[in-house]
Parts: C-alpha cells; structure tokens; sequence
C-alpha cells in the first residue's frame, strides 16, 4: 500500500480495512476511501487541408519527439476544454473536441489514463511555446515518415485517419437532469429512430 497515512478531507489516520472489491486504506472518522494515485491525459488530433497539427517536446519525457498537443486535465475541468487548452497552450491553435477516438490505460505506480480527441481546426497558425515545445506545425503522412514520431502518436494518426467514428458529445442526453455533465456515447444510427417506428 502507498505511504498515505491522514485523510484528505479531515486529517484523521487511515486505517487499512475491505471495502468494496479490494483492500483499501479508509478514514477511521469520515467516508473517505483513498483509492489510488491516477492521472488523465489528453492529446489531440487536430486535422487542417489533410494535415495533422504536431509537436516536437522540449521536456522529458518525450524529450525530441513529435508528438500531438496534450497533457494533463485539472481538477474541476471539463475534459473537453483541457484539450482544448492545451492546444492552445502549445501551439496558438484554437481547436474545439468533436469526438473521443481512442484510449489508453497504463496502470503503473501513478495509473495513467490518456483519452485522444479529434479536434476542428478553428483558428490560428502552429507556434510553439518554447516551454513544453519548441517546433509546432501541420504535417502530412509523407512528411511524417521523416521525423522522430512517438508510438502513441503513430496510433493517433492511424486512428483518426482509418476509423470510421467514436465518441460523439451527447448534447440531448436522456434523462437531461445529466446534461450538467460532459457525457460521449457512440453516435445513433441515423435510420434507428425509423426503425423503431415501424
């Protein structure tokens, strides 16, 4: 077990005690469980003209390697608008989330979930921040085979290129009491509302 020892909501002492489905340390006073350490991330895969909008990293880890904008999402954001600020951030793109194309699980010491967006271009051209980046542009499959592309980034672009969907943002959801939350679904079939008609 991890060397947390106090709460985080009310400083008393865990203890180590079943809950649910596993072992877990719990607060002796409170509801607390501490679970876990977990990380989510974000990339994005902004097309333009046939292009996929790309980063070279200035920081380990990744340090030299092209990758597609992203990073961590903060605590009370939505994580929509944490892609969308990365992008932002790294490269002076203004894109917005369409949809969720894929996801990666690495449970480690710190249990990394990273979620992949397709993004639309909006506005703006590729600059890097000189920080997290210092190259950033728009690059062909052509132009890629050149460069120094991170694995993950080679199955970014095999999935936005080759897939035929995914997870679309659920503006409608049903009940709407959810639609204070950022929900995905796949998309319906157009014909399913006529089929259930009939």
């Amino acid at each position: 077990m991890e060397n947390i020892n106090f709460c985080l909501l009310c400083g008393d002492k865990l203890v180590v005690r079943k809950k649910g489905d596993g072992i877990h340390k719990a607060c002796a006073s409170c509801n607390f469980v501490y679970r876990g350490n977990y990380s989510i991330g974000v990339g994005a895969c902004v097309v333009k003209d046939n292009k996929l909008l790309l980063v070279r990293r200035a920081q380990e880890p990744g340090k030299g390697y092209w990758t597609t904008p992203g990073g961590y999402i903060e605590q009370f954001e939505k994580i929509s608008d944490s892609i969308a600020r990365e992008v932002w951030e790294e490269t002076c793109v203004r894109a917005v989330a369409t949809k969720i194309i894929g996801l990666r699980d690495r449970p480690q010491a710190v249990h990394d979930v990273y979620i992949t967006f397709e993004m639309k271009y909006l506005e703006g051209l590729p600059q890097p921040d000189g920080k997290e980046v210092d190259s950033a542009g728009f690059f062909s499959l052509d132009e890629m085979e050149s460069m120094n592309v991170a694995d993950l980034t080679l199955w970014q672009v095999d999935i936005v290129l080759n897939s035929l969907g995914g997870l679309e943002e659920d503006v409608n959801a049903i009940p709407n009491s959810l639609m204070k939350y950022d929900l995905y679904r796949v998309p319906k079939p157009e014909n399913f509302s006529n089929a259930t008609k009939e």
